[in-house]
């Protein structure tokens, strides 16, 4: 059942017609997010194949960014606006949770989104099976990398403060290993060896904000998860562009 609480939780789809899952399950959907990307990134790179059988890449990167917007209802989305809007404008961590805890977008908010997405369009510079390639693997990857937050900080508010009003579990090695397994099996079967290091660009960034979250807020919340998502996806992005033109 955690495995379906998760394609539900981080999915718009209808996947609740499945069957009834139980409350505690999405307590533990972390480990199954990768998982999860295996359906987003696949749509993505999909889309972003289909697309560019008609339109030039520019377009057909842009349709495949607006497919997986659909397919998540912009869930990472919002939770890094938040995060922008709280370490940009909140000085403490009770002014910054708060901050986050608004349903409204701030400037931060609204500069950092419009920051992320010009950089990430950048990437419809790379050629198609590449891009396809990276667009599938970034995001599993970039998953596995995130969930690890649950490993190595606590909570940051009381669980019925929580916006989803659940705290997930950390994982137990059986968890991490499946975790594990979903975000590194497309990176070894699907990217050039020679751009396995690519992979690296990810932790980088997520040591980074793990200090971060630690000092500020020593914690996480659901929005800095969905916020780690994303930067450490647009770190392995930027990475494999950087690679593609000067290795």
């Amino acid at each position: 059942m955690n495995v379906l609480a998760a394609f539900i939780f981080f999915t718009r789809l209808p996947f609740w017609r499945l069957g009834e899952v139980p409350s505690d399950s999405f307590k533990h959907v972390v480990p199954y997010w990768p998982v999860v990307g295996w359906l987003t990134g696949g749509v993505m790179a999909a889309v972003l194949w289909l697309a560019a059988q008609v339109f030039p890449m520019s377009v057909a990167w842009l349709c495949a960014i607006i497919a997986r917007l659909l397919l998540t209802g912009c869930l990472h989305e919002d939770g890094l606006a938040d995060f922008f809007d709280g370490f940009g404008g909140g000085r403490t961590r009770e002014q910054t949770l708060a901050i986050m805890k608004d349903s409204h977008i701030g400037s931060y908010g609204v500069i950092g989104l419009i920051i992320y997405f010009l950089l990430l369009f950048q990437l419809h510079a790379l050629p198609l099976d590449l891009l396809c390639a990276l667009a599938f693997c970034g995001d599993c990857w970039s998953k596995f990398t995130a969930a690890q937050l649950i490993n190595f900080l606590p909570y940051a508010r009381k669980e019925e403060e929580s916006k989803a009003h659940v705290v997930y579990q950390r994982m137990r090695v059986s968890e991490f290993l499946l975790a594990l397994a979903g975000g590194a099996l497309p990176l070894v079967c699907l990217l050039p060896f020679g751009m396995w290091p690519v992979a690296l660009f990810p932790v980088v960034v997520f040591v980074a904000l793990c200090r971060l979250m630690k000092r500020r807020l020593n914690g996480y919340t659901g929005d800095c998860c969905g916020a780690m998502f994303l930067l450490c996806e647009l770190a392995f992005y930027l990475g494999s562009l950087w690679m593609y033109h000067y290795y």
